[in-house]
């Protein structure tokens, strides 16, 4: 088997913007070491909910550094450095080695909707080009296409691939993939509602959006699994199912985003085409995060 990058929790950080839209490093590493503080297991940076579509490449690269530096090798940094765009993944991997990430996170391009032959040869390039561990990243609903087990099984012979965040939200095919390369990647969830399902089919921990907000929880619910406590474990993912379904109840960072300006983390700001939560949504939250014990 090889390597594992991270075991547990990994949080899919925001990136604060100031009240002018440019990234606001001192409050993202405010937040990060928050994190730390709170038991997180990884940071990813630059990913879906860090609004890595909006970000200039020079911007993509500094805030990638600036995690890195800021952790200082207390926990795993792994960098998104995917795109549609396979050259720029591969320039964005061979930056985020240099800088020192720990692992890269690789999503499928996007938009141009890659037949399963491209997807070999595409993460293929990326894995080659990286000195780090890679994680595929499969989000179909937003990315129009989706990597196929036996597509993961093919890719898992590179050595630089050592892990998959399956987000496709089909337990039936994520089922079928843990059968198939459980013993050649690591499985984590890319989904809050599916953490335990998922931890139940051999996966290793979670990417996650919840962890932003309630990070010592959804530790907790990935320590309880492992320690054997199953029941405890599967009451917490439950318990937290309403809040989870809060923070997807408008397309993922914009309630995610509300709700860290709330907690006073960051400046509710979103960069456009993204924007504002609906009023009537952002209330459902506050209330749902207060119920949970949040001070907002």
């Amino acid at each position: 088997m090889k390597k594992t990058v991270f075991t547990g929790a990994a949080t899919a950080i925001i990136t604060p913007f100031d009240e002018n839209n440019n990234v606001d490093y001192d409050k993202l590493g405010k937040l990060i070491d928050w994190q730390i503080e709170k038991g997180i297991n990884a940071i990813v940076i630059c990913g879906t909910t860090g609004e890595s579509s909006t970000l200039t490449d020079d911007e993509h690269k500094e805030a990638i550094k600036f995690a890195v530096e800021r952790v200082n090798g207390r926990i795993p940094v792994i960098a998104g450095t995917g795109s549609n765009d396979t050259v720029y993944a591969v320039e964005l991997t061979k930056y985020a080695c240099e800088v020192g990430a720990d692992a890269m996170l690789v999503v499928t391009p996007y938009y141009n909707k890659a037949t399963q032959k491209g997807l070999i040869q595409s993460f293929t390039a990326i894995a080659d080009a990286s000195t780090k561990p890679v994680i595929l990243y499969n989000v179909p609903s937003r990315t129009g296409c989706n990597i196929q087990p036996a597509t993961a099984l093919a890719l898992a012979d590179h050595p630089n691939i050592v892990a998959i965040k399956e987000a496709c939200g089909n337990i039936s095919q994520i089922a079928e993939l843990a059968a198939l390369v459980g013993d050649k990647l690591d499985i984590y969830s890319g989904n809050d509602d599916q953490i335990v399902p998922i931890l139940s089919l051999g996966g290793k921990g979670v990417i996650s959006v919840l962890s932003n907000v309630m990070p010592e929880e959804t530790v907790a619910i990935c320590d309880k699994f492992f320690n054997g406590d199953v029941a405890g474990s599967r009451k917490l993912q439950l318990d937290l199912l309403p809040l989870v379904n809060a923070l997807f109840c408008e397309v993922n960072p914009i309630p995610v985003k509300a709700a860290m300006a709330a907690m006073g983390f960051c400046e509710n700001t979103l960069r456009l085409p993204l924007a504002p939560m609906d009023e009537k949504n952002e209330a459902m939250l506050l209330d749902l995060m207060r119920k949970n014990g949040i001070n907002v």
